[in-house]
């Protein structure tokens, strides 16, 4: 087993998630079973109980864990799907070993950091490298791991000692660490400036960790005499500076990461046996990326959700999105509007702010409604879904999407005016979102309806079936507490919205579509958390078809792509304003 550590310096969110998805990539395209682990260093047990406005959207995995959001850029980059157990936490780790001391298990010593904690990291990091993660269910033979935060965080200390130790335990040619740094160019002087950069691996050197490569991020490309200072300064070759500057897609990271000689430098650092350029893998996405540069049509999305103050907290619906954008080559233009802005009552507060948000939503080609929780905000949502049922334009609802356009439809079809979740109304006459109450046992964290659950289709005639490549049931992930109320799905499907797929015992409604609409579905789990760059989520696909007018002939087409029309085929390389 071979083990990368990627760290960070100067800031947070530097981008070492993608920067070790990449490497992951890369390896991958070498004939390599990758696997990767992220390092929270928080107390919390797991990201479920967090703002998105904390650390983005809260990713969820097949076995319901509930994880940061660079182990989606994980699983998207390696095609892998990963476990609750690749998410390390201070929080876990400590829990950990202190149920093992309430056991005696440490046969009453006096349990310390060193070396209660730093062992218990090595271990767990030891075993879940080796999980299987691949379909195959091979064991890995590289292992990414991701250590959150910067260097000289108080909390990221424990990590940093026991991975000190642990280069020790593996060997030198088993253990690598990468160290990603910012080089600011402050606009005053335009000199982009090394300092930073010296001072943090100066700091990682004095915890005891050399950084076997820099990887430099910066706004505009780094200029050579830089490269040289990094070089000089920090005690590396050369070589062993790597320069990822801002570029249009992060498709066109591993590409640049190749480019500079990075599976040359692991195949001599890590005896790893195997050739020094790419395989087909790499080449393809060598090809999204320049065809993604390439895309002249565009689709407008009116992604309408509480939320949108920072784009973290709906990083896979973007990403299902251009995954779906891209495989139809068109450019996706993400517009993100606060449904907050869009309710009566923000045209008396901030007349400005209201028009703003409607002159938005009426540009829209597309209108989604994602997942989320709390009151705020769910009326202005309800007049989006209003808005596109009425005007026929395409819809799909993610979660709580799918619950309140199933409360907009009995207001206003049903004529239950009062009609709501009790979620938001306990009281309310017209129940038509319920809660379940096996999912509040009283404590917040992990107690949702989490993980992933099959879904069964009730009928062959539905538009999301055939998007499934007509599959009698797919298993896709949850998280949700509350269900649509099944007593009244009779109600509805007499008035047309038809509940076409549901669980296996027929109790709780999956997925709801609209009869005479274009495009007008509500999905009660994520699809977006298995969308895949080169594998669209099928409920996403067809709305980004449904939005650029071409959803009809797809279906005509047997829900296929010709090649000219699909951003990955061998001959695809013509521009998009040919297709």
């Amino acid at each position: 087993m071979k083990y990368i550590l990627v760290t960070g310096g100067v800031i947070s969110g530097v981008g070492k998630g993608i920067i070790a998805s990449s490497i992951g990539t890369i390896l991958k395209s070498c004939g390599l079973r990758v696997t990767a682990i992220k390092i929270d260093p928080y107390i919390n047990i797991d990201a479920g109980t967090f703002s998105p406005y904390e650390h983005g959207e809260v990713f969820v995995l097949n076995d319901g864990g509930e994880v940061d959001l660079d182990l989606g850029n994980y699983e998207r980059f390696l095609d892998i799907n990963l476990y609750k157990d690749n998410n390390i936490t201070t929080g876990k780790i400590y829990q950990q070993v202190i149920n093992r001391e309430r056991r005696g298990d440490y046969l009453g010593k006096t349990v310390q950091v060193v070396p209660h904690i730093t062992d218990a990291i090595q271990e767990w990091v030891l075993n879940q490298a080796k999980v299987p993660v691949d379909s195959d269910q091979k064991e890995p033979q590289i292992c990414v791991i991701e250590l959150g935060g910067t260097i000289g965080d108080i909390e990221g200390m424990p990590f940093i000692e026991a991975f000190r130790q642990f280069q020790f335990k593996a060997k030198r040619e088993n253990f690598c660490n990468i160290h990603v740094s910012l080089v600011p160019q402050p606009s005053a002087t335009g000199e982009q400036k090394t300092k930073p950069t010296q001072n943090s691996v100066r700091a990682l050197r004095g915890l005891g960790l050399s950084p076997d490569l820099i990887v430099c991020r910066s706004a505009k490309p780094i200029e050579m005499a830089v490269k040289q200072k990094i070089s000089m300064f920090c005690h590396v070759e050369p070589e062993q500076v790597i320069f990822v500057h801002d570029v249009s897609s992060t498709y066109r990271v591993p590409i640049l990461l190749q480019e500079q000689g990075i599976i040359k430098y692991f195949k001599q650092r890590l005896s790893i046996p195997i050739d020094d350029q790419p395989s087909t893998l790499l080449f393809k996405w060598k090809r999204m990326a320049d065809r993604y540069e390439r895309l002249l049509k565009t689709c407008s999305i009116a992604l309408v959700g509480k939320y949108t103050k920072l784009s973290d907290c709906y990083t896979s619906v973007f990403k299902a999105l251009e995954h779906s954008a891209l495989a139809i080559n068109h450019k996706l233009n993400l517009m993100y509007i606060d449904s907050a802005d869009l309710e009566p009552s923000m045209k008396a507060e901030d007349p400005v702010k209201y028009h703003k948000a409607w002159e938005e939503l009426c540009k829209a080609e597309g209108i989604l409604v994602p997942g989320g929780f709390g009151l705020r905000g769910t009326e202005g949502k309800i007049q989006a879904i209003t808005w596109a049922r009425e005007r026929k334009i395409p819809f799909l609802g993610i979660c709580l999407g799918m619950q309140l356009a199933v409360v907009e439809f009995a207001r206003n079809i049903l004529k239950m005016t009062d009609a709501n979740s009790t979620e938001f109304d306990p009281n309310t006459n017209n129940p038509v979102v319920i809660d379940m109450p096996e999912h509040h046992p009283g404590d917040m964290g992990g107690t949702m309806r989490l993980g992933r659950r099959k879904t069964v289709f009730k009928t062959s005639d539905s538009v999301i079936k055939k998007l499934y490549d007509n599959y009698e049931f797919v298993e896709e992930r949850h998280r949700h507490r509350y269900e649509v109320n099944p007593e009244l799905v009779h109600q509805f499907e007499e008035k047309g919205l038809k509940f076409v797929g549901q669980d296996n015992e027929g109790q709780r409604m999956e997925i709801i579509e609209l009869e005479g609409h274009p495009y007008f579905v509500g999905v009660q789990f994520h699809p977006e958390f298995c969308s895949r760059p080169m594998k669209p989520s099928p409920p996403y696909l067809g709305f980004m078809l449904a939005a650029s007018g071409k959803l009809n002939s797809y279906v005509q087409n047997g829900c296929k792509l010709s090649p000219r029309k699909n951003s990955y085929s061998e001959h695809s390389d013509e521009s998009s304003s040919d297709s």
